[in-house]
């Protein structure tokens, strides 16, 4: 698990390693039914044929409005769920869990996706992801049986994940409603920003993010979307001297003595707080002797899409409930 860990984080599907199934050979059922989502369908596009260039540079062009999409991380398919593409959606990753429907979908794979099932279910487009573990080759094999596939980039930042929603609006017709989905989280940000900007400087905590929990933690540090989600609400990372989600031992843990301690594994540790706040070594930290370690929900914090406007706002709970806490 640890060597796939930054993969993992930058996918955004950490927490769903705990419980996903297991890959399978088997093609899908031709009758299979997916299950009907109360969301509107989205609307018919007449701007095809489109043409994007991907996150690996490449130029693809979609010739209609796709039927049928695989998507194979977990963020590309909450992104098309937003856009009301439910009833499009035929294949998503072992990982996938939000929203509730997408449960049901056929699934293609975990950690390395079955090149064949994909191929079976005859999307006329596939949404990759730069950190998808399979590799270049199963892409290539996709893309030889005739099917798009369009590498999405992995976002690290709030613009990039508006640039990630426009991009996959383009490719499915549904450029509207991306707008709108990026014009509803930058209002929900700001909303969150004004309340924040009541913090002073002397009420300002310094906080530290753990998505992997001891003895071999990984953290958010700068140049993720957590970074600015702290920023937002007034709070300091204390890792904003590194970059991306990096290793900490717990020797640093103790020498940046965070006042605030968040957790996003708790959906797959048991105790996770306690535990945490028993660990050895870390009975002088701020966090803990304060008591100041709580969890935060995973997905929303950690997965680059719709929902981190809910994450921002859990931090931002966490962190300060007498101002953020409804």
């Amino acid at each position: 698990m640890k060597k796939w860990l930054p993969v993992l984080l930058a996918a955004g599907v950490l927490a769903a390693c705990s419980d996903s199934t297991e890959e399978t050979t088997e093609a899908p059922a031709d009758d299979q039914e997916q299950e009907e989502s109360a969301e509107e369908p989205a609307e018919s596009d007449s701007s095809f044929p489109v043409t994007v260039t991907d996150a690996n540079g490449d130029e693809i062009t979609i010739e209609e409005q796709p039927d049928a999409i695989v998507s194979m991380l977990p963020s590309n398919t909450e992104i098309a769920y937003a856009l009301g593409l439910d009833e499009e959606i035929v294949g998503v990753s072992d990982f996938d869990n939000y929203p509730e429907e997408a449960m049901d979908v056929e699934k293609i794979g975990g950690m390395e996706f079955n090149v064949e099932k994909i191929i079976a279910l005859q999307p006329d487009v596939v949404l990759a992801h730069a950190s998808n573990p399979g590799g270049a080759d199963g892409l290539q094999q996709i893309e030889d049986a005739g099917i798009p596939v369009v590498v999405i980039e992995n976002a690290m930042t709030f613009d990039e994940v508006y640039d990630t929603i426009d991009m996959i609006g383009q490719v499915t017709g549904t450029t509207e409603e991306a707008e709108q989905i990026v014009a509803d989280m930058q209002a929900g940000f700001d909303e969150i920003a004004e309340k924040a900007s009541a913090i002073s400087e002397e009420d300002r905590k310094s906080v530290l993010v753990d998505v992997a929990g001891p003895p071999e933690m990984y953290v958010a540090a700068n140049n993720t979307f957590i970074q600015e989600m702290l920023d937002l609400i007034n709070a300091e990372n204390v890792m904003a001297d590194q970059e991306g989600f990096v290793p900490l031992t717990e020797e640093e843990v103790v020498s940046r003595n965070p006042e605030v301690a968040l957790l996003t594994y708790g959906d797959f540790v048991e105790d996770a707080v306690a535990q945490w706040m028993g660990y050895e070594g870390f009975s002088q930290v701020t966090a803990v002797t304060n008591e100041d370690v709580y969890l935060v929900p995973s997905d929303p914090v950690t997965r680059s899409g719709p929902r981190l406007v809910e994450g921002t706002q859990a931090l931002a709970e966490a962190v300060y409930p007498d101002v953020f806490a409804e």
